[in-house]
């Protein structure tokens, strides 16, 4: 499955350009599954056509979906509070009633998350588009499955499960009670839970889309948000300037607003990634008719996956340098912090830990450098980890 994923400054018009892309495709014969995580039906407003926490379909080929995170809450509470019975009966815990449950900060992300994952697994479409949450809470949303398995990981280590028969005995002997094995499950589960929407995430049919107003407060948000989505090894595939206005003199105030939007235009045009320009109607669009007068780009069929490839430099430099891209990055945003086998990168407000590739955890970072939107890492071979040769 293709899948789209699609964001932007809050009130650029994303959903929009969301239902206008999903309805576009749908039009060309895919069979396409909007998803939005907007709690109100601005999907449903925009197609002329009720939404809701069921897939609906809407048109010929297109079927929009909202998910219903208190719902999803309610039942994943539910089935914790019966899987960890006796430890509750054993504590005198008062037991939670559905009807009483409402959702605790980050359950709403995560069930969004899960519901790209089983919409990506369904074999019912051909393309997922996602309408995600503005870009302050889009770059988080992407960066939590992977958080999420590094940190339990680190709280509940898998390889201890291989200890099972003896956490009776070491109990007894450290006088505490030890991870009762459902603990492990569920961990274990929630594991297997995250790698599917991780996968779908960093999949090659994986590319987003950017939506924003041509103007200095669109032109700082898309530079921020590139740089985000790079550090989480997502490509921007496709700049969409929104509610562009037509190019005609005038002597309003319209002509202010006008020059501002040539020259962000101007200044994307000089950016790597592919900009498109959506017209501004004069109003709200709402009904199919007017998402196809918006003329959305249509969907590249065949995106260019993101690399992070690690060069041979040994003979030349007697170096190894991993290439890591991150346009707009000024040195200034860089934090570089190795930890064991791992990197701590920084750019900016953002932050990601990243596993060394196989052949870089034998070697010493050497050095770094940022060359035309590319940081790279220099390492060199440690003589006591690196295989000899004769």
């Amino acid at each position: 499955m293709r899948t789209i994923l699609i964001t932007g400054p809050g009130g650029s018009g994303r959903t929009t350009v969301s239902a206008a892309t999903a309805l576009d495709a749908a039009r060309e014969g895919a069979r396409t599954l909007l998803l939005s995580a907007d709690r109100t039906d601005s999907p449903g407003t925009a197609l002329g056509s009720a939404t809701g926490p069921a897939p609906t379909e809407v048109t010929a080929n297109l079927t929009v979906w909202r998910p219903d995170a208190a719902d999803r809450f309610r039942q994943d509470l539910t089935t914790f509070q019966t899987r960890a019975a006796n430890v509750l009966d054993l504590l005198g815990a008062a037991r939670l009633d559905a009807e009483e449950v409402t959702p605790l900060p980050g359950a709403e992300e995560l069930s969004f998350l899960r519901a790209l994952r089983d919409a990506a697994l369904s074999e019912r479409y051909d393309l997922l588009v996602v309408d995600l949450p503005p870009l302050s809470q889009a770059i988080p949303l992407l960066a939590l499955a992977e958080e999420l398995r590094r940190y339990l990981r680190r709280l509940l280590p898998p390889e201890r499960q291989a200890a099972r028969a003896l956490r009776p005995v070491l109990g007894r002997l450290a006088g505490v009670p030890m991870p009762a094995d459902w603990l492990y499950e569920t961990a274990a589960r929630w594991d297997v839970e995250l790698a599917a929407v991780e996968a779908v995430l960093t999949d090659r049919n994986t590319s987003v889309r950017l939506v924003a107003q041509p103007g200095p407060a669109g032109a700082n948000a898309i530079r921020a948000a590139r740089l985000g989505l790079a550090l989480r090894g997502l490509r921007t595939e496709t700049l969409i300037a929104n509610r562009v206005l037509p190019d005609v003199e005038s002597d309003s105030w319209l002509s202010g607003l006008l020059a501002e939007q040539r020259k962000a235009l101007a200044d994307w045009q000089e950016q790597p990634c592919d900009v498109r320009t959506v017209p501004h109607l004069g109003r709200d669009p709402q009904g199919t008719d007017d998402l196809a007068a918006l003329a959305v780009p249509a969907v590249n069929p065949a995106p260019v996956p993101v690399e992070w490839p690690v060069t041979d430099r040994i003979a030349a430099d007697g170096v190894l340098v991993w290439h890591i891209p991150l346009p707009g990055a000024t040195r200034d945003d860089l934090e570089l912090i190795r930890r064991g086998d791992e990197l701590v990168l920084g750019a900016a407000a953002f932050r990601r830990i990243v596993p060394l590739p196989s052949a870089l955890r034998r070697c010493t970072v050497a050095g770094a450098g940022l060359e035309e939107g590319e940081l790279r890492i220099r390492f060199a071979p440690d003589p006591g980890l690196w295989p000899r040769t004769r």
